[in-house]
């Protein structure tokens, strides 16, 4: 992606360009993001192509403790003896213990959760170093990383600036993007709404953070860069009221509905699918099936964030 900058297909969900994993070639060699454990053998066979070994990497940072982003870290640490994990201070506590972290994706993902990301293994808290709000991280004589509070997605969420490319790590704060639309020249950014700390005005300010930063580039989590960043942000600030809103309308129908994040999904499903009707993409295009995941679980966090915001005002 840049001289010293390269990026690993996770094969996540056996996909590729789902999720990935960024590699920092610096003096102090640094990974961005995990996926899950099932993502290690590709991360260390990704090393192994640029010529890098895991003995060699100082650190690996994940942008927040979802386990598509984190749940490979405590296994790929077995791997890296010299490795440390930096995290943000909200999240480190379940890297140390990722009980509640196992018990959290089992309620979302049900039978799916042994395929998907066991298993997950606990971080010593001696390996374990965090970054809050602007703190700091030299990696190189001329990188020294730069850590950014940004909540939305979820409140234990940083993201990592460059200064070399004046780019962000985002993780999932800027949404997804689709690279199986890319290479059909279609670019499709939608907000990443999961469990359980979704805020929608949180979400917003720290696109505004990204904004102030008159930043070149963004890396997402899921699944590489662009540098049309007023299209990214375009996109998110007019999908995010129709999900918020569609969310809205099906739960005060279907409040006490076990139906109602089924359907919000095909709600949300559709209004996408019809926004790219114009584009001839075959129904059995790979795109769709991972639109359908995203939009599950984006579907669960947007009823999930109702839930508690009806419980809060009473």
């Amino acid at each position: 992606m840049d001289e010293k900058i390269f990026l690993i297909d996770d094969l996540d969900l056996n996909v590729s360009g789902r999720t990935g994993s960024y590699i920092l070639m610096e003096e102090e060699l640094t990974i961005i993001e995990t996926c899950t454990s099932h993502s290690v053998p590709f991360i260390l066979e990704g090393l192994k192509e640029i010529g890098r070994s895991p003995e060699e990497v100082k650190y690996i940072i994940v942008t927040h403790i979802h386990l598509d982003h984190s749940g490979g870290a405590g296994l790929l640490l077995t791997y890296c003896p010299e490795a440390k994990i930096i995290v943000h201070p909200k999240g480190a506590k379940h890297l140390a213990d990722p009980s509640k972290l196992i018990t959290g994706a089992k309620a979302v993902y049900k039978e799916q959760f042994e395929e998907l990301f066991d298993p997950i293994l606990p971080i010593p808290p001696d390996r374990i170093i965090t970054k809050t709000h602007e703190d700091t991280l030299t990696i190189g004589p001329e990188c020294t990383l730069s850590f950014f509070d940004t909540p939305g997605h979820a409140n234990h969420h940083f993201s990592i600036y460059h200064p070399g490319v004046n780019g962000m790590f985002t993780g999932d704060t800027a949404g997804v993007t689709y690279p199986q639309l890319a290479h059909l020249g279609i670019d499709l950014f939608l907000p990443s709404t999961s469990p359980n700390q979704f805020d929608p005005e949180k979400m917003l300010q720290s696109i505004e953070l990204y904004e102030q930063k008159q930043l070149t580039s963004l890396f997402f989590g899921h699944y590489g860069s662009s540098n049309r960043l007023e299209e990214v942000y375009r996109q998110i600030r007019y999908w995010l009221p129709i999900f918020v809103k569609e969310a809205e309308r099906i739960f005060a129908q279907n409040a006490l509905n076990d139906n109602a994040v089924e359907l919000l999904k095909e709600s949300l499903y559709s209004k996408v699918t019809s926004s790219l009707s114009e584009v001839n993409i075959n129904s059995d295009h790979e795109f769709f099936k991972i639109l359908n995941l995203d939009l599950s679980v984006s579907s669960m966090g947007l009823i999930d964030y109702l839930v508690k915001k009806e419980s809060d005002r009473e």
